[in-house]
């Protein structure tokens, strides 16, 4: 079959090539697309992969959100109008969501974000089966417009922390404390104020502290600031310790091992509860006790294997919808 995926963001990036490299070993032929973004392109091709860039990220204000959305629909819509896919597979792509539907295109839709109320209630809605975490409520799913919706024993990120061997060595001197910015820009999180860079010019008294920052030029002279791509899976993984406002870094660090931090600035996110209850070493503190808890957790490293081979790898469970065609 022909399969359309499109990846927004680095973290789809990951996904889309688990997803790809499995389906192409059975004989499938991926369409994989990408827009310009700071983490797409590059991680693709740290990854050996080559997707088709169509649009571009535009978070500069809501109208260009908008507007490059819209523009990468059209083209899209364009692209497969004569030869569509058999079916369309994606990490809640509003672009992708839309035009597949449009279109007529079976759609797999993967969600672990239930506070992304935005991006939930434009693509949901469309999807022909939502694959989601056992993790996440069925009915909080639904409430969103889900409809068949079928569920894993695991998160997302065990799909590319599984049996993985390290991209990138990094040589920061040690103990390495990893922060990473919050996504301020995300619809999720415009009006949060963001917390990360105090923390992590406290912490920077107790080691090198690596600044992964999101927008533009950032400087701190007590900081190790990283403004361009890095593969953050492979710096978590060799980290000390992580820290970060709860998103995908938390749960790549604690799936190989790295004690993370995650600063409490939203409701609880239930992915994060999920791998905190099964022992993984991920914690949810207020701002005050970060400090406390860096100290406790500062380069004990957790040996959490057995735990992640417990885990469900999401990608089995895509393919087999793909091979048994469960996915109209």
């Amino acid at each position: 079959m022909r399969v359309w995926y499109d990846a927004c963001t680095g973290k789809h990036v990951r996904y889309g090539t688990a997803i790809a490299r499995r389906l192409r070993k059975l004989g499938h032929k991926v369409i994989f697309t990408t827009r310009e973004h700071p983490d797409t392109t590059a991680l693709a091709t740290l990854l050996g992969e080559k997707p088709i860039v169509v649009g571009k990220w535009g978070p500069a204000s809501l109208l260009t959100r908008v507007e490059e959305s819209a523009d990468r629909m059209l083209r899209f819509a364009k692209m497969f109008k004569d030869n569509p896919p058999e079916v369309a597979i994606c990490h809640q792509s509003v672009e992708l969501c839309r035009v597949a539907f449009g279109l007529g295109i079976p759609l797999i839709v993967t969600a672990d974000t239930p506070h992304a109320t935005a991006v939930n209630r434009l693509t949901l809605p469309l999807a022909s089966t939502v694959v989601a975490p056992e993790a996440i409520s069925q009915t909080l799913l639904r409430r969103f417009g889900a409809q068949k919706i079928v569920q894993f024993r695991g998160v997302d990120e065990v799909a590319w922390t599984k049996n993985v061997e390290p991209l990138t060595t990094f040589k920061f001197k040690r103990p390495l404390i990893v922060v990473r910015q919050l996504e301020t820009r995300s619809a999720y999180a415009l009006r949060s104020d963001d917390a990360t860079i105090k923390e992590a010019r406290k912490l920077s008294s107790l080691g090198t502290v690596v600044f992964l920052a999101r927008y533009g030029k950032f400087e701190d002279e007590k900081l190790i600031v990283l403004n361009e791509f890095v593969d953050s899976a492979g710096l978590a993984a060799q980290a000390d310790l992580v820290v970060s406002v709860g998103g995908t870094i938390a749960r790549e660090a604690a799936l190989q091992g790295t004690p993370s931090i995650i600063i409490s600035e939203f409701d609880p996110i239930e992915v994060n509860d999920y791998l905190s209850e099964k022992g993984f070493p991920l914690f949810r503190v207020p701002p005050s006790k970060v400090t406390v808890y860096a100290k406790k957790y500062l380069g004990k490293k957790f040996d959490v294997e057995a735990k992640l081979a417990s885990l469900e790898d999401p990608v089995d469970l895509i393919e087999r919808m793909i091979v048994k065609k469960e996915f109209n």
